[in-house]
């Protein structure tokens, strides 16, 4: 009997998922390719004392800015948080943990945690405070630390095409943390932009395969905010 993964909005799909105390995976890179309306959702839910993996922390308006504004956040695992003075704030005041992972270190313990891999060994972070209090063992001459694979109770992501089946396509920088997040969690939920009839997607161009997505929302409308923007001069 086929599964129904449509949810009708992002409170519907995150029904009788979330709960105090959960750790959550949320995808995306600085504003490009994140949740932000299943955030939003979350943010709604009132659902506190939560641990978030994600490469960053948002903006103080948008994305996980969102979860610290409303204090739900009691831990982030993070690479990279200087964009966030409500992160900032709520750090030097003792108000929210923080485990930092260099960029390339995140992304494998996540990968990790989805492909059943309890540790893996890297030699980024070797010889710092990076490595205090972990294992380290020399291969070959070099320091490795080791470092544990991650996972979540939920993933939250975003993908620019789906059908039915859960089966993702993401648009070009939007697919970053994503598809690692979506093999990580027991729960993934997908906020999309367009959905497909089955047999549509070629076979080829899927990044994530169904079998990785439990809960699927097509979104009605996308905001995709610019977070840096950049121009030069005009010559």
């Amino acid at each position: 009997m086929a599964v129904n993964k449509l949810y009708p909005d992002t409170a519907a799909a995150l029904t009788g998922v979330l709960r105090d105390g959960m750790t959550i995976m949320s995808g995306g890179f600085g504003l490009c390719g994140i949740p932000a309306a299943l955030i939003a959702a979350i943010r709604d839910s009132g659902a506190k004392d939560l641990t978030v993996i994600s490469n960053n922390a948002g903006i103080d308006d948008a994305g996980l800015g969102l979860l610290l504004a409303t204090r739900q956040i009691r831990k982030m695992i993070s690479s990279y948080v200087g964009e966030n003075a409500t992160f900032a704030r709520q750090y030097l005041a003792g108000e929210l943990e923080i485990e930092f992972n260099p960029q390339g270190t995140l992304a494998e313990r996540i990968r990790a945690g989805g492909a059943g891999i309890p540790a893996f060994f890297t030699a980024t972070g070797a010889g710092t405070d990076i490595a205090a209090g972990k294992e380290t063992h020399v291969f070959d001459g070099r320091e490795y630390v080791m470092e544990r694979g991650l996972t979540a109770d939920l993933a939250v992501i975003h993908a620019w095409k789906a059908d039915p089946e859960g089966n993702l396509i993401y648009r070009k920088t939007a697919r970053n943390f994503n598809p690692i997040m979506a093999t990580a969690a027991k729960t993934t939920v997908v906020e999309i932009e367009e959905l497909v009839e089955p047999g549509v997607l070629d076979p080829d161009h899927i990044v994530t395969p169904g079998i990785f997505v439990d809960r699927i929302v097509l979104l009605a409308t996308v905001d995709k905010r610019v977070e840096q923007r950049t121009v030069r001069k005009r010559y």
